[in-house]
């Protein structure tokens, strides 16, 4: 049988003190949380890409989009478990991914590899941006922890930045 504190702590919102106040807990975790939802955007995009590329570079392509869709999908998790710690909610349903996100979806029944590669790249510098921004709320808020965090999901969104460039440019023009 239930008594009556059990359904009181059922109830109760879950709360997990932060000494950032609640005013920055909220400023942060809704700026983590639209984050997640761009993540969890770019993981499905990638992963779609993964699954139905084409043509000779096949294999090299198919291998390089499961590597940046693994490493988008642990970074995910890792941002939403940040919004818990500092006493936020997330993300509660596809719906909801859906209203936050700003990377936008392809449902395009054919999408060439280098137009896979290109718009995973766009993303990608998108999201490098809207980390930044991200990072410029931590700074302000004095949360140093997420802002460290984040200055490594930017290095690593570089990085992807780097290797669809080259995998999309000829090989006998200069780099820019």
């Amino acid at each position: 049988m239930i008594n009556d504190e059990t359904r009181m702590r059922r109830a109760a919102p879950l709360h997990t003190r932060s000494d950032l106040g609640a005013e920055a807990t909220k400023d942060v975790a809704s700026a983590l949380n639209v984050l997640v939802a761009d993540l969890f955007a770019l993981y499905v995009k990638t992963k779609n890409f993964h699954w139905h590329i084409s043509g000779p570079h096949f294999r090299d392509y198919h291998l390089l989009l499961d590597e940046q869709a693994d490493q988008i999908f642990a970074i995910t998790d890792t941002v939403a478990e940040r919004v818990r710690k500092l006493g936020g909610t997330t993300l509660h349903s596809i719906g909801h991914i859906a209203k936050l996100q700003r990377v936008k979806d392809n449902d395009a029944d054919f999408v060439s590899p280098q137009d896979m590669l290109a718009e995973l790249r766009d993303d990608n510098l998108r999201l490098i941006s809207q980390m930044r921004e991200t990072h410029s709320v931590c700074d302000e808020r004095r949360d140093v922890a997420t802002a460290s965090l984040l200055e490594v999901w930017i290095d690593e969104a570089e990085r992807r930045v780097w290797f669809l460039f080259e995998a999309t440019r000829r090989g006998d023009e200069p780099g820019r």
